[in-house]
């Protein structure tokens, strides 16, 4: 779907999903070629109108790496609110942050990432149109990227996920 704002200086909301896998040699995070902007990027996408950002990483990890929730663990911190009354509450992104989407600076993502765990391959493929050029990285990988491969706040996050929040962080159901 299209962005639903497209005027200058408008935000929107997005959701990412950085997936670790444990069955390698090494924990190694999930990041595929982005079609259009040509660099490597973790899963997700808009949070579309009428859903909230857990809805919106469920069918953007569907689509374009084929794990469903059902095949995935999520990583949560360990000191976090575990019950809220009167509302959903969602897990704990990793990180919340607004970047420019666009080299000009007119339009802005504000993302939602959540981290994922996976014990294997998933058990679906990525529906058609998405990438097919899917990698799984160590963090040596990560850092051995050329900065015409990958954003350096994706690089970052990506450390921070397979050198902290794996080791870190409780695992629960995403369902």
């Amino acid at each position: 779907m299209a962005h639903i704002n497209t005027n200058p200086g408008e935000y929107d909301l997005t959701a990412s999903a950085f997936v670790v896998r444990d069955d390698f040699d090494e924990p190694r995070i999930f990041l595929h070629m982005h079609k259009k902007l040509h660099v490597l990027l973790q899963p997700g996408g808009h949070v579309e109108l009428g859903e909230n950002p857990w809805q919106a990483i469920e069918h953007e990890l569907r689509e374009e790496s084929g794990y469903t929730f059902d095949e995935l663990e999520v990583l949560q911190a360990k000191d976090r609110l575990r019950s809220l009354s009167g509302t959903q509450l969602h897990p704990t992104p990793v990180v919340v942050n607004t970047h420019n989407f666009d080299a000009e600076g007119a339009h802005r993502h504000t993302d939602i990432s959540f981290a994922f765990l996976a014990h294997g391959e998933p058990s679906l493929s990525p529906v058609d149109g998405e990438s097919n050029d899917i990698r799984w990285l160590s963090s040596d990988q990560l850092t051995q990227l050329d900065a015409t491969e990958i954003f350096e706040n994706v690089r970052e996050i990506g450390q921070y996920v397979l050198n902290h929040v794996y080791f870190q962080w409780e695992r629960s159901s995403a369902k």
